[in-house]
């Protein structure tokens, strides 16, 4: 985080609702935070023993998960884990609700109601005091965690995709009109960054809190500046890709953002020129294919400790590349498509959810697999690890989101 003492960043340009937002100020002590969690009267919870279950008491053939969580009455579509603390969790699903949970013991803290239609975001706030959830028709709505209720809520076109800020409480959302969308919480003041009439199909608030990278339907890419409102740069054309943008993922002193695409390709743009500096594809084409034909990228992501970055196809393949040259150092092999990839905080392993159900961790290093985990009976749509690489949360089309242990022969 670029983040100087004293520095500031206004988001906001109204005279009217202005408010200076120190991000100094913003970002608490991690004991502190810690602290606040630990205050927290869990009582009242509308939790119930019915909803948790061991892995005894499962009757999969295997299931290697050390919880299962079975509130939901759909698939579940999405999974977080609180930055602060990293023991809760919060899921949301085809049920229209979500739901926030101790990873502990599965206790319900907070059932998110009043959505709808299928809830396909839910997200902390960056000190876990807040939780925002987004259905497909685009009702928001934030709940603060403590007070266990519902603080805000906005309706805006079919909701594409939706992040919050990484130290400030301000929350940005895309959708399928070309907007963007960003309010202050829990005062709502708001400030859209408006493009050509396609979806935001993707978004990702650059590490630096400044700048946010959106991808469309149409193939651009726009880098826009939060404070401004203007687009510092537009990756069209030539440059851009051939079909609609899938995933984005940036590195950590937010100077290079990774694309991927249905159009197979994946790209890496520098933000400070707006340069397409490197360009990833499976078959070694130098172009894209049409949609029809291209195997479409659906995740991909940074190696922390080095200069690696994976790439996750719908044909099942992992590729991991080297960042310089962007050579193809390995191709790992999945049952089926993947859906997505994690690498973990402080390490070389990159993990990934598959459409065969099974979350596999492997190797950047090497490319092998370092470990498998069984247990559900459908597709894993999305998952989350913990800082420590300890643990990972998985969400399944099955209704039930589980909690593995992360075993490894190096630990």
């Amino acid at each position: 985080m670029d983040n100087t003492q004293g520095d500031t960043i206004n988001l906001f340009e109204d005279e009217e609702i202005i408010e200076v937002i120190d991000l100094d100020e913003m970002e608490p002590d991690p004991d502190d935070l810690a602290d606040d969690l630990d205050d927290v009267d869990f009582q009242d919870s509308r939790a119930d023993e019915e909803g948790w279950e061991t892995e005894d008491e499962m009757e999969e053939e295997q299931d290697d998960s050390e919880f299962t969580f079975t509130k939901h009455k759909g698939s579940v579509f999405c999974v977080s884990l609180d930055p602060a603390t990293n023991t809760l969790a919060v899921t949301g699903g085809e049920d229209d609700k979500a739901y926030v949970w101790r990873v502990s013991d599965g206790e319900v803290l907070l059932e998110c109601t009043g959505h709808k239609d299928s809830v396909t975001c839910a997200v902390f706030s960056h000190d876990s005091s807040m939780v925002a959830t987004g259905d497909m028709s685009g009702v928001i709505k934030v709940w603060k965690v403590d007070a266990k209720e519902e603080i805000w809520s906005f309706e805006v076109g079919d909701l594409e995709w939706m992040e919050w800020h990484p130290c400030a409480p301000v929350l940005l959302a895309g959708t399928d009109d070309g907007n963007v969308w960003m309010w202050k919480i829990p005062s709502g003041d708001c400030k859209t960054f408006q493009s050509s009439a396609c979806q935001a199909t993707s978004g990702k608030v650059l590490p630096d809190g400044k700048r946010a990278a959106v991808g469309y339907d149409d193939g651009t890419v726009r880098v826009w500046d939060l404070k401004q409102g203007n687009a510092t740069h537009v990756i069209k054309g030539q440059e851009a890709h051939k079909g609609a943008l899938t995933c984005l993922a940036c590195n950590k002193d937010s100077s290079l953002v990774m694309t991927g695409s249905v159009d197979g390709l994946s790209k890496l743009i520098n933000t400070v020129t707006g340069k397409v500096v490197g360009k990833f594809s499976l078959d070694g084409a130098k172009g894209p294919k049409d949609e029809a034909e291209a195997n479409s990228v659906e995740s991909v992501g940074f190696c922390n400790i080095l200069p690696l970055v994976a790439v996750a196809y719908l044909d099942g393949t992992l590729a991991i590349y080297d960042l310089a040259t962007q050579v193809l150092r390995h191709r790992c092999q999945h049952e089926a498509g993947i859906v997505h990839l994690q690498w973990e905080e402080s390490s070389s392993v990159v993990s990934t959810c598959c459409l065969d159900g099974a979350l596999r961790l492997w190797d950047g290093r090497s490319g092998s697999v370092v470990a498998e985990y069984r247990g559900h009976s459908a597709e894993i749509l999305n998952f989350t690890i913990n800082r420590e690489a300890t643990f990972a949360i998985t969400a399944s089309g099955d209704n039930q989101a589980k909690v593995f242990c992360l075993q490894r022969p190096d630990r």
